[in-house]
């Protein structure tokens, strides 16, 4: 059930947010769950939030050393969703506090599969809520271990298939990290959050995991590939031809040069399109 308020806001330093409900995590859906939200005075429409790990985890990707990556899932685990209408525009990486006019929160914790889908599917759905009209130009979320479900315990659970010169390694890596961002305006082709009143609009988050492995389809010396981790120190890995990794075992098989990459490419995972996020919290172990 929707609940709708009326409410004022004023400084929401979104880095610090406090839980909007205990509720577990759902299992992956397709449609938008309702959820209770705050807003500012006047007409309103629907918002509906989305998240997208783009054509790389849906339809898969060679990595910067040559690996053909097929993701078979990949659960993030998604917790207090906040969307704003600020002015000035909320900047990430000014460092400023984001001053929020409205604001709208999606209740509880919200487990999707960014593999869902094949190359023509949506964005998966997170959750819908009732707005103010006007535009959100700014997002907020936490990525916190899941309580239950097929990725219980960890933030990011990535399942698949890596393949390089005939040898194939099944793959699971367990992300147990906790991580906050705080976006500003979605950038794109479209353009998204903007809310006319009786109508629905989107906005998204993204998540760059081609940070963490790289593109072999761009030179190596471009940026996405010199800054990632690839695939070949995870193959390092594998026991029996099977690679089946968590956070422990990545501090303590990694090299120490690769888990400090693999700590230092999770806080730019977070974007809004091509758009860039305040990376506000990483808790390790």
């Amino acid at each position: 059930m929707k609940a709708f308020a009326v409410s004022t806001l004023g400084c929401l330093v979104l880095g610090g947010l406090a839980s909007c409900g205990s509720e577990s995590p759902t299992a992956t859906t397709s449609e938008a769950e309702p959820t209770e939200t705050a807003s500012a005075e006047g007409e309103t429409g629907t918002l509906v939030i989305r998240a997208n790990g783009e054509d790389f985890v849906r339809q898969g990707f060679t990595t910067k050393d040559g690996w053909e990556i097929e993701f078979d899932n990949l659960y993030v685990s998604l917790a207090d969703i906040s969307a704003a209408q600020t002015d000035p525009p909320f900047d990430p990486e000014s460092g400023d506090t984001l001053e929020a006019k409205a604001e709208v929160k999606v209740d509880g914790t919200q487990v999707v599969d960014l593999a869902e889908g094949d190359e023509a599917a949506d964005p998966v759905a997170v959750g819908e809520v009732e707005a103010p009209a006007g535009r959100f130009n700014a997002l907020a979320w936490r990525m916190v271990p899941a309580e239950s479900g097929p990725s219980e315990s960890y933030s990011i659970w990535m399942q698949g298939t890596a393949t390089k010169e005939g040898e194939e390694i099944p793959f699971t890596v367990k992300v147990n990290e906790e991580l906050a961002f705080t976006c500003g305006d979605f950038v794109g082709d479209d353009r998204k959050g903007i809310l006319t009143a009786g109508e629905a609009a989107d906005l998204e988050a993204t998540f760059h995991f081609d940070h963490l492995f790289g593109d072999g389809s761009v030179p190596a010396d471009d940026g996405i590939n010199t800054g990632a981790l690839g695939f070949e120190p995870l193959a390092a890995l594998a026991e029996n031809g099977v690679v089946d990794v968590d956070s422990t075992a990545l501090q303590a098989e990694l090299s120490e040069a690769d888990y400090t990459t693999f700590l230092s490419i999770l806080p730019s995972l977070g974007h809004v399109g091509e758009g860039h996020c305040a990376e506000t919290k990483l808790t390790t172990l």
